[in-house]
């Protein structure tokens, strides 16, 4: 298993397009938002707080959603397309250590990445660390989990990589708009922002916000971050073919 984690490091970290956008393109997106004057003006509506604040918690789900759905399925695609998984069957090297390696590291990579998109709101922006330490903690482990495990999904259920990168493309795209990078989930309409609650991003928004304000992330959000994170994974787990 070391082996392979380490070989697939190593691949990993040949592949720059996947680094920027893991690891720089949240970072880069606040920054950016940053410059928005309006941005850095504290909004009654938002209980005293400015936009910016609300786009740290965002920009941190933003890097894992694209790990978990633009980066690793076309890898696991493309290894059992070409029939590396079949091959590593008869080895002592069981296809499944390469499974949990790029789980591994894809999960890895979306943590260091908060890591660095919450030191750059607080050092460019002065955004508050977060205020309940283990509750941001474990909402951001529970949504880390959610979105491997859609990914994991999204490999087991795509035959090749082009649909994998199609489907996972799609994925992407409403899971962005559910974490609230266009509108953030706070300011969305009543409806609507309930709606989205529901959905395993939006539910991770939610809980990373409260905790990022001092308060404990409600029950209600985990458990439908935890909820979500057993059916993806059990559903992979189900239909998931090494060849």
């Amino acid at each position: 298993m070391a082996a392979v984690l380490i070989a697939e490091t190593r691949l990993f970290l040949r592949e720059p397009g996947s680094l920027f956008w893991i690891l720089a393109f949240p970072v880069v997106l606040l920054v950016i938002l940053g410059f928005v004057p309006a941005f850095k003006e504290a909004q009654d509506d938002l209980g005293g707080r400015r936009v910016i604040d609300l786009y740290v918690p965002i920009s941190v789900l933003l890097a894992m959603i694209m790990a978990g759905l633009q980066a690793m399925p076309p890898v696991l695609t493309a290894y059992r397309e070409r029939g590396i998984l079949r091959r590593m069957s008869t080895t002592p090297v069981r296809p499944s250590a390469i499974l949990a390696a790029q789980i591994t590291l894809h999960g890895v990579a979306a943590l260091g990445s908060a890591l660095l998109v919450i030191g750059a709101g607080r050092l460019a922006y002065g955004v508050p660390l977060p205020g309940q330490l283990p509750g941001y903690i474990l909402a951001l482990l529970l949504a880390v989990a959610t979105v491997l495990a859609m990914g994991a999904t999204i490999c087991a259920l795509s035959r090749t990589t082009k649909a994998a990168t199609a489907v996972g493309s799609v994925a992407y795209l409403a899971m962005m708009f559910t974490a609230g990078v266009w509108v953030p989930v706070q300011a969305m309409p009543d409806t609507l922002r309930r709606i989205v609650e529901i959905t395993p991003f939006g539910a991770a928004s939610q809980a990373l916000d409260q905790a990022a304000s001092g308060h404990w992330p409600s029950w209600a959000y985990l458990g439908i971050v935890a909820l979500w994170t057993a059916l993806l994974g059990f559903t992979a787990s189900r239909v998931f073919r090494w060849q």
